[in-house]
């Protein structure tokens, strides 16, 4: 390189390999042709030189109950660990790492983070631990979160290892058919749940943030099984095509509407709601199919229902319909929900209702943090309140909008 040619500064900057680049160095060049059932092993061998032992990789359960060891050759598989109540799930909730010394050392649960969906736990125990250890290995578990999700693909390993009892045909198709349940960045959060876990069937929803909108779908198809099942998948697939085509919100039912209809003829339908929430300035706008109207939550408790006008259901051919609107203060919770969860009830008895949803609402906002752990908390509350069993599919969909801004984290100090 000629001497007017060389780049200021490049010559003064260290790029040296140093340990820490080393350690996280070989998962980058080893996970592009990584088989899944090495995963483990590798992960194994990065942590030991670190001084790490007795390493578990925790999942999460379909029905968010449990973290479970993860088999694998040179992990620990123990007992799975309780979510509500334990080392492990606090750091799962919280996303942050959790120390319980021991006598032999310092157990750590580090959360596996993939952007801010919480993939599961990292667990090992160190016989001490400083600032140098928790630094390296956060960003370990950051790598190992990102190849888990990247084999997750192309495995059943990890699908098998989440799952607790059997799954409907219905129930796998809808889980194939989701986003990641959580997400959160400094803008905004969501967090979402379905039950039953192993035998949903017409329940689902979807998400994307694309530039500063938030897109956000709730689906419930009407009837039960594989017939739900299919209805929500076109009905998921008709939302993300006419989305990605960016039209309005109205144009969107519109599409969905045509398609449903198509498909399944006059005699079907599916109840939606649509929102766009624009994560800079919180304007929310959303389009009411057929679904219980959301709840506006303020200071953690339930400030209002987000009445507005409301049209078919999707596949009925309702007029065009009208867009409500509402801004947002910062810190509020828009909290959206299928039928399935408040209409539950025994023969000859009353429905559970909106009421109590609210009382259990206000409850779990006071003692509950992210949203991730409220729809958690809330769907299991809620489902021991029925009678701990639901005939039929019951969502919640939560959001948070923080406002903010996220550009400081595209630069470099």
């Amino acid at each position: 390189m000629a001497e007017g040619d060389r780049q200021p500064g490049r010559d003064t900057v260290d790029r040296s390999e140093g340990f820490g680049e080393r350690l996280l160095g070989v998962l980058l060049d080893r996970a592009h042709e990584m088989p899944p059932q090495l995963v483990a092993p590798l992960i194994a061998e990065e942590v030991a030189r670190v001084g790490g032992r007795d390493i578990s990789i925790l999942l999460q359960d379909y029905a968010q109950l449990l973290l479970v060891p993860l088999p694998g050759r040179r992990l620990t598989v123990g007992e799975p660990e309780p979510i509500a109540d334990s080392p492990a799930g606090t750091a799962f909730l919280e996303a942050t790492t959790v120390e319980v010394p021991q006598a032999d050392g310092v157990r750590m649960y580090l959360p596996l983070l993939d952007g801010s969906d919480q993939v599961g736990v990292l667990a090992l125990t160190l016989d001490t631990v400083d600032d140098d250890d928790r630094r390296l290995l956060r960003r370990l578990a950051g790598l190992i979160a990102d190849m888990l999700v990247t084999k997750h693909s192309y495995t059943d390993q990890f699908f098998l290892a989440r799952r607790r009892e059997p799954m409907s045909v219905a129930a796998e198709i809808q889980w194939s058919l989701l986003p990641p349940l959580a997400m959160s960045v400094p803008q905004v959060s969501v967090a979402g749940i379905l039950e039953p876990a192993y035998s949903v069937a017409g329940d689902s929803f979807d998400y994307a943030l694309n530039d500063d909108i938030l897109h956000m779908a709730v689906v419930d198809a009407m009837g039960h099984g594989l017939d739900a099942a299919t209805m929500a998948t076109v009905a998921i697939g008709a939302y993300r095509h006419s989305r990605r085509a960016r039209i309005d919100l109205s144009e969107i039912y519109a599409f969905m509407d045509r398609a449903i209809a198509e498909q399944f003829g006059p005699e079907h339908f599916v109840t939606a709601q649509m929102m766009r929430l624009n994560v800079a300035t919180g304007h929310l706008q959303w389009v009411n199919a057929g679904h219980p109207p959301p709840m506006l939550i303020r200071n953690r408790r339930v400030l209002r229902r987000l009445e507005g006008p409301t049209t078919l259901p999707v596949g009925f051919g309702g007029e065009e319909p009208r867009v409500s609107e509402q801004t947002l203060h910062r810190g509020d919770r828009v909290l959206c929900f299928t039928d399935g969860l408040i209409e539950e009830h025994e023969a000859g008895q009353e429905q559970f209702g909106e009421e109590q949803l609210i009382h259990w609402v206000n409850r779990i906002e006071q003692k509950e943090r992210g949203v991730r752990a409220v729809v958690r908390s809330l769907s299991h509350t809620l489902k021991e309140e029925r009678g701990g069993s639901t005939s039929d599919d019951a969502t919640l969909f939560l959001i948070e909008w923080h406002e903010g801004a996220a550009d400081h984290l595209a630069i470099l100090e």
